[in-house]
Order: C-alpha cells, then structure tokens, then sequence
C-alpha cells in the first residue's frame, strides 16, 4: 500500500506567511558563494545540500491522509484542509472515483475541507464515509447549513453511503480496517490498515496513556509489529505536561509507544500549529536522537509532510 499525505497539521490550518518564505529566501541567498553559482551542476548540488526545513515545508493544510491499497482502492482518513487538494487531483484525473473516507472524529480541524472536496459534488463518485459514531450523518450535516455553510450536505451530488462501524470494523476487497478509541477530549478513534501481511495504523489526536502500552491480547493484535504509525506528536514533552488532558502527545511519548510495540516505521503527525518547519525539522532530529539511546532495532522516523509517499 501506497501512503500519502494531504495534510500534516494540527487544530488549525498554518500557511506559510510572506515573513516567513522572506526569511527562507533570505537564509538560502546569505549561504550562496560564487562558487555555487558557477554552472547548472554546482548550483543544484547547493539546492540539494539545503536544510529541509529552508528548501521545503511541511506544509499547512490539517489532517487528510490517502492510502492507496494494491487493488487501488482509495481510503482517506479526516477531511481537514488537506482534502480539498486530493480533490483537486482527483478531479484533474477525469475518471469516476470511489472513495472510501474514515473519520478519527468531529473535531473542525477534520471535518472543515469536506465542503471543498470536488468530487461529492461529481456525479459519478461513490462516497462511502466511515465512523463508529452512530450520528456520523447528522454531524457533518450539522456544518453545512446555514449559517455556516451555503450548500448543504444533500446538495452534494455524488453517491453518498454513511456507514456505522462496530465490531471487527470493516474489509474493503482484501483490506481489512480495524479500528480502536485512544484518549482525546471527546472522544477519537485509531485505525489499523491490513493487506498483504503489512499493517499501517493512523492514530491521530492521542494522549497516550498507560493503558496504550498494556499487554493486553488486543493491544498486541491492533499494534504490535505495524509496518508505519501515524501518530500525533505536536507536543516536546514539556509542553506534553503543561498541557495534560489536551488531548495529544509528545514526540517523546510516541517514540516511547513505537519502541513498546516494535514498530517498524514512526511517522510524527499532527504538527504543532505555533511551529514553523525549522523547529519541526528538529523534533524530527530529537526523536531519531532519543530511539537510538532507548533501543537498538532501527525504527525509521520520518515527519509526516504535504506531498511525502511512503510506501509500506
């Protein structure tokens, strides 16, 4: 399966302001020496040894993930911001799209781009949307109507179906999703992608708590060994105390929860939206820091970022 992320960011969209791209131009233009500029060669091997964080961005748009399984099946997980883009892409591509949409929880920063999402207002879509909330439907109505929104739900005019999980969760083709509750205000749920012997697990807007790293038999089913977590780490782990019972967790923590469970890939979400991509770029480097000094098995860190595939 396929990987692709449509959004990063936690609580509110974070656009890249005017100051902020100045001071990128600024720093790269400080490091350029003649030399740099002396053929096509030099001056993209000076791109290429740019800082992440001055060369790229993690972008600003709230959770929207894509996983694209083997059989193509397409299932997106949150409709924040990010959406609408996959939208746009979908859109671009002229073919009829089933879509297969999972909601961790209600909370605006994952539900706000589901009005801009192009293709439910196509046709030939197939939107199949997913909770294990019961009032699924009534919620997302409830933000498009006046006055909060112009167009109401029953407006969009793509095949909708609003589907109730319980129990073991639902298999789409030969992918299996499960899913579980993880603590955050009001409630979220995780979910585990299954095909072909490889697990993924999104697991966005967690405070982890003790119970996460119990030994219990369902523990071990829904985490242990997961080819890529996705999971919240907006917070250092001062902030992860000054703001306990917010709902989230420390990129510490999540280290911490990935070695735990013999994880092989950890991919840090749900990005503070006060930090800009330099301070994000070092977190990254911190959490790479911290596994290798609390266990030797390699677990890859990567941030989750606007535009990244990883395939699992």
């Amino acid at each position: 399966m396929k990987i692709r992320f449509w959004g990063a960011r936690g609580s509110l969209p974070t656009p890249l302001t005017p100051a902020k791209l100045r001071s990128k131009i600024s720093s790269i233009v400080q490091r350029i020496t003649p030399a740099d500029l002396e053929s096509q060669e030099s001056r993209e091997l000076f791109l290429a040894r740019l800082p992440d964080y001055l060369f790229s961005t993690i972008g600003g748009n709230t959770a929207c993930v894509e996983v694209e399984t083997n059989e193509r099946f397409r299932l997106v997980f949150d409709a924040g911001t990010g959406i609408r883009n996959l939208g746009q892409d979908i859109i671009a591509s002229k073919k009829a799209a089933t879509v297969h949409l999972f909601f961790s929880h209600f909370h605006w920063d994952h539900i706000q781009g589901l009005p801009f999402f192009a293709p439910a207002f196509d046709p030939r879509t197939q939107l199949s949307m997913y909770s294990p909330d019961p009032n699924l439907r009534r919620i997302l109505e409830g933000q498009m109507k006046a006055p909060y929104f112009p167009i109401e739900l029953d407006s969009m005019a793509a095949k909708k179906e609003f589907v109730h999980l319980e129990g073991r969760g639902v298999r789409i083709g030969d992918v299996q999703i499960r899913y579980r509750a993880m603590s955050h205000p009001g409630g979220c749920y995780s979910y585990a992608i299954e095909e072909g012997g490889k697990k993924a697990i999104y697991s966005t807007d967690t405070e982890l708590d003790p119970k996460d790293f119990d030994r219990t038999p369902e523990n071990e089913t829904y985490f242990k060994g997961a080819d890529a977590l996705i999971i919240d780490a907006q917070y250092t782990l001062g902030e992860a105390i000054e703001k306990q019972y917010w709902g989230h967790s420390s990129f510490s923590l999540a280290a911490d929860f990935a070695a735990s469970w013999h994880i092989k890939r950890l991919v840090l979400f749900h990005h503070e939206p006060a930090y800009g991509d330099q301070k994000i770029g070092s977190i990254l480097k911190s959490a790479s820091w911290y596994l290798k000094h609390i266990e030797d098995r390699g677990i890859e860190v990567v941030l989750a970022q606007e535009g990244v595939e990883i395939d699992v």
